[in-house]
């Protein structure tokens, strides 16, 4: 966890970057990743070099050998002028690494001209992380040499005095990323953090699991799936497993570049270098992947619409709908492996809607699959971004029906106000829910007035595929009695009667 000292020095960077002109939350981050991506190049590099100099082994380098290229280098520039330090990574180092390419910066000539690192037929490109791959079209923009110098100083203070380790790297990138407090055009907003934790602890992935969020935005679930894997089985897995774990394991699309680099640097800063976070409207033609995933966490966007001549054939074929809320679920069917499960956020309008194309929806995971679970959100989750109403699905892809009974869920505090400040609270149900939905023989017997119980297929068959808890809840009302009409008068009476002696009383007392 990082400490309020750690915090009140983010801000400080924060609030330098905002009075240098910058106040897009995006954009901050979006700079703050490029300079913390210059960082750990450079780091890289003093590992290979100490490494070097222990065993006599050469190693290949990140930065050209050249006067221009080791100029590039965070500790060679960092004590530097302010001017000098924002010509070197304005004209070299941003331009160097746009182009970054088998692992190796190229080199300038004597004009300062770039020079391409020329292609090798054959080589794959196995240096390059994920972030570096959508570096092509990143644009610096930090307005002044004194901004660009106190963002260095502050950066480099917080990792050389308070960043002790990769873990603590990645909770200072969340805590940047909790900043972001605008949703996206498109309806998309970042999914609590807590809130990720539940889902994730209620699918329990595996280190051969194979995880994927198809609107993966700045990569939270795949994180969070990433830090329960090595929470749980660290200590056990085998090198292949930690092959796994650090690229294939985990695979997010988005259709925003740079959140595809923000999601590239969070993954990377959980220990995640070659994650496949790719470019992609995952709703398209352009998707073709089928039956690829183990699992599948998400939070798609919300009231957007996609162009119908775009959409792919397949999804239609399920739910024929230009609603991308409805349309991201019949794609993560498609995505999964048969047996693969998914966790993933929906607008309460999924569970109620009548139109034709809702209720396809409803009733393929219903009849065609295991719907498992449904768990209601209370409506002030998504604040400050958005007050909408929401619930958890969680469903395993089986082809061949499975759901038998629905286990619902009324969740109505998750730890926090549900307010716009959204302090935190004693109330949370969260562990509540993550031990009965691992225990659900005993959920059997729950009656409709408790906060959780089944509801047979049957039974929502009948209610047109109807998933919102409210069409199954029972309200136990109390009887109230109150007091006749003759009580009520009398006591006013007797009210009035003490009154007036004690009104008496207080006239003696003032002589009155």
């Amino acid at each position: 966890m990082i400490t309020g000292v750690i915090k009140n020095k983010i801000d400080k960077i924060w609030t330098d970057i905002w009075a240098g002109g910058i106040t897009n939350p995006l954009t901050v981050i979006e700079q703050l990743t490029y300079l913390m991506f210059i960082r750990s190049l450079d780091e890289k590099e003093l590992e290979t070099e100490e490494f070097e100099n222990m065993t006599g082994e050469k190693m290949d380098k990140i930065f050209p050998q050249s006067a221009a290229g080791q100029s590039m280098r965070w500790s060679k520039f960092k004590n530097s002028d302010p001017r000098d330090i924002f010509a070197v990574i304005s004209q070299r180092v941003f331009p160097a690494i746009k182009n970054l390419k088998y692992g190796k910066l190229p080199d300038f000539d004597e004009q300062g001209n770039l020079l391409e690192i020329p292609e090798q037929p054959g080589k794959a490109d196995e240096g390059n992380t994920a972030f570096a791959r959508y570096m092509s079209d990143a644009m610096f923009l930090i307005p002044t040499p004194q901004v660009l110098q106190k963002i260095i100083t502050g950066l480099d203070d917080l990792y050389e005095h308070d960043i002790a380790d990769l873990d603590m790297q990645g909770d200072l990138y969340e805590y940047m990323l909790g900043k972001l407090a605008t949703a996206g055009q498109n309806g998309q907003f970042r999914t609590p953090k807590h809130i990720r934790e539940m889902m994730v602890e209620l699918l329990k992935p595996t280190p051969d699991d194979t995880i994927c969020d198809p609107a993966c935005g700045t990569a939270g679930f795949l994180v969070s799936s990433a830090e329960f894997i090595r929470k749980n089985y660290e200590d056990t897995m085998t090198t292949e497993q930690w092959e796994h774990f650090a690229g294939p394991a985990f695979t997010g699309f988005d259709t925003d570049r740079t959140m595809l680099r923000i999601s590239a640097m969070n993954l990377m800063l959980h220990s995640i270098s070659n994650p496949d976070v790719d470019y992609k409207d995952s709703v398209s033609k352009q998707n073709e992947i089928s039956e690829k995933f183990t699992m599948i966490l998400a939070n798609p966007p919300f009231k957007g619409t996609v162009d119908a001549e775009s959409i792919h054939d397949n999804l239609k074929a399920v739910t024929n709908t230009k609603k991308t809320e409805l349309l991201f679920l019949a794609l993560f069917l498609r995505m999964l492996k048969k047996g693969g499960q998914c966790a993933c956020i929906v607008p309460d309008g999924v569970l109620f809607g009548s139109s034709k194309a809702h209720k396809a929806i409803r009733q393929e995971l219903v009849e065609n699959h295991q719907l498992r679970a449904v768990i209601s959100m209370p409506s002030g989750v998504f604040k400050p971004y958005a007050g909408v109403s929401t619930a958890v699905l969680v469903f395993t892809k089986t082809g061949a029906g499975g759901t038998d009974k629905v286990w619902f869920y009324d969740m109505k505090a998750d730890g926090f106000s549900l307010d716009d400040k959204r302090s935190e609270i004693a109330d949370n149900d969260i562990p509540d829910i993550i031990i009965r939905f691992h225990n659900l023989e005993a959920e059997t017997n729950r009656a409709r007035t408790e906060q959780s119980f089944f509801v047979p297929k049957q039974e929502i068959v009948n209610n047109g595929y109807d998933l919102s808890i409210n069409k199954y809840k029972k309200v136990e009302y109390v009887a109230v009695e109150y007091p006749s009409t003759q009580e009520i008068m009398t006591n006013l009476r007797e009210l009035e009667m003490q009154i007036g002696h004690e009104m008496d009383e207080l006239e003696k007392l003032l002589g009155l």
